[in-house]
């Protein structure tokens, strides 16, 4: 298995060099300035020295009074820094555990039931509270496979330094195999590092968990708003804020699109009129003043300039706009790279996809949906709020490293960065990741425009004519105040949820009113080639998981390990046979995107089902997709 950040929805960007690079800002005890005083005396003299042999004979005695003046500079740094160091505050040092073996490792996991795994205190340093992650069998595989294989690239590493140090060592013996975990750190590790931030109440992850950028992706952590210590992260939620799913219904049917003619014209209809693939620009241009409006009213923005319909507010997470967003909040660099992407796909595992309905579970909550047709022809839409989301995560990430030496955190793992959801960095950072998250509901608004035309054309109906109604939009890369009920007690929590999606119960006061009766729906996207699906939230999932449940396969290889495992004329062969069109703006990501890159979504599904966090209701099957 070959680990990777890939943060799920965040494949368009690179993660900033600077944040990767940086270590958290601290200030130097008085014993390494002294260090460092002497270390640039030692320099200052050997660039003295080195001028002395170019110098007249007139300059060497000048050259030498320098040396004497340098001389006594070093010895007062050197006495003033003894002097301050009784008083100095020593370097914050992050925590570490002795490495320890698979077989040690494990000894902290512990079996609940079929589907649940409890990672116990002394896993990693300083948890508050356990972990829980949700898996059956054949995925409890993977994420074992996962520490197991960090284990042994550890220990490897080890190795290797001890074999650098012996100077003497003629022949390095080599390793059984490369390093494969990157130096990023196995889910298990990432969920526990969470379990030990302040402030936290439970940590959880859903079953499509992988390795992420600080939070793997699935997990799901509240923080308790009362707690003056409780925090926020930007690695909770991720790079691509409210990184989401749309479905779209329509009236037509399979044998609408039968035949493989009007299958790749619809096809390339769709690539021809939504922007796709990495840094691509909008057909929908918007000026200094919409962003600032979209970024405070969402989707009202969009139902003002007919780019979106106005029952589809109703059918939006949050009703397409968080009311904490303040555009003032995201920075003019974030703003520059918003400008010209409204109505974009991105790259990565973005996509729109013609899925038809293949199996139904629930017929109540599939006909309240609309979408209770075997074959019945529905759009997917999977983005989120492209370069502005990434660049408000990239500003945050910066600022709160300084924060955290201020106010005395110290995290596991330095991907952690945080700051207290009260102090002026968590506020501004949570008004700029609302703007952000607003952002995303109009580029799917905006795509979802762009959809209809395309099928219009294809089709010579209306929208209107082939009941082309928003089903959901519900987003999966997100931090919400939402109250719930912890040990009989209600609380105010800040839940962050990266990776997962909000699935809240029937008769919720947040989830729209003609879905009261089902509950709100979670939309699982698949891979490119295999099933996605609709869930309802359940009681249960309330109590168990703060209303949350998965968002997509998660996964298995990363994007380097696909591209020289797969080879993307047979990924494409394979979709032939399956009767799916498809149009692809790179060709690399035919095999980064390929079925086999991805855990099996249906296992995935399946547990949250079985676990009762959520009910299956509706499978779609696609037939045509875009990706960047």
């Amino acid at each position: 298995m070959d680990f990777q950040t890939d943060d799920t929805n965040c494949e368009d960007f690179e993660v900033p060099s600077q944040i990767l690079n940086d270590t958290i800002p601290t200030k130097q005890t008085d014993e390494n300035q002294s260090s460092i005083a002497v270390n640039n005396e030692e320099n200052n003299q050997k660039e003295v020295a080195h001028l002395d042999n170019e110098t007249t004979e007139d300059g060497i005695v000048e050259a030498n009074k320098n040396k004497k003046r340098k001389k006594k500079k070093k010895k007062k740094k050197v006495q003033d820094g003894e002097k301050s160091a009784q008083t100095s505050t020593k370097k914050p040092i992050i925590p570490s555990i002795d490495m320890r073996t698979y077989e040690e490792e494990i000894e902290y996991l512990e079996k609940v039931n079929a589907f649940k795994y409890r990672v116990n205190k002394g896993f990693v340093p300083n948890m508050s509270v356990c972990a829980e992650v949700l898996v059956n069998q054949p995925l409890e595989d993977l994420l074992l496979t996962e520490l197991k294989e960090s284990c042994i690239c550890c220990q490897e590493k080890e190795i290797n330094k001890g074999v650098d140090k012996d100077s003497s060592t003629q022949h390095k013996p080599k390793p059984k195999s490369k390093p494969k975990n990157g130096g990023f750190i196995p889910a298990l590790k990432q969920m526990a590092n969470v379990a030990a931030l302040p402030g936290i109440v439970r940590c959880l992850a859903m079953p499509d968990v992988h390795s992420g950028y600080g939070f793997c992706i699935g997990n799901v952590a509240a923080f308790d708003m009362d707690d003056e210590d409780a925090i926020v992260s930007p690695g909770g939620i991720g790079f691509d804020i409210n990184c989401g799913v749309r479905l779209i219904r329509t009236n037509l049917s399979e044998d609408d699109v039968s035949d493989e003619e009007t299958r790749e014209r619809l096809c390339q209809a769709l690539f021809d009129h939504i922007p796709v693939g990495v840094g691509t620009e909008g057909v929908i241009s918007i000026d200094d003043d919409d962003l600032d409006e979209i970024l405070e009213k969402g989707i009202d923005w969009a139902i003002k300039k007919n780019y979106a319909w106005v029952e589809d507010k109703e059918f939006c997470e949050e009703n397409g706009c968080m009311e904490t967003a303040d555009q003032q909040k995201v920075s003019k660099k974030a703003k520059q790279r918003g400008l010209h992407q409204i109505g974009t796909l991105g790259g990565g595992n973005h996509y729109a996809e013609v899925q038809v309905v293949d199996a139904i579970y629930d017929e109540k909550a599939a006909k309240c949906m609309g979408v209770d047709k075997i074959g019945q022809v529905c759009i997917m839409i999977h983005t989120g709020s492209r370069g502005l989301g990434h660049q408000v995560a990239t500003d945050a990430l910066q600022k709160m490293d300084k924060a955290m030496y201020r106010d005395g955190i110290i995290p596991n793992d330095r991907q952690l960065s945080c700051a207290r959801i009260n102090s002026k960095e968590g506020q501004n950072f949570i008004k700029a990741m609302s703007a952000a998250a607003n952002y995303a509901w109009v580029n799917r608004s905006c795509i979802t425009y762009l959809v209809r035309r395309a099928f219009e054309k294809v089709f010579e109906k209306s929208a209107e004519e082939m009941d082309m109604h928003l089903v959901y939009d519900v987003c999966h890369n997100v931090a919400k105040i939402e109250k719930h009920t912890v040990d009989g007690i209600e609380k105010t929590l800040l839940v962050h949820r990266k990776g997962s999606t909000r699935a809240f119960p029937p008769n919720h006061p947040l989830i729209p009113k003609p879905y009261q009766s089902i509950g709100q729906p979670a939309l699982i996207g698949g891979t490119m080639g295999t099933c996605s699906y609709i869930l309802v939230g359940t009681d249960n999932g309330m109590v168990e998981t703060f209303g949350s449940t998965c968002h997509g396969a998660g996964r298995a290889l990363s994007r380097n390990a696909s591209r020289k495992k797969l080879d993307h004329r047979k990924v494409m062969e394979y979709l032939k046979e399956k009767n799916i069109s498809i149009r692809v703006a790179s060709p690399k990501l035919v095999t980064e995107e390929a079925p086999e890159s991805y855990k099996d979504v249906s296992e995935v599904v399946d547990t949250c089902h079985d676990a009762g966090i959520s009910r299956k209701a509706v499978k779609l099957r696609p037939i045509a997709v875009i990706k960047g």
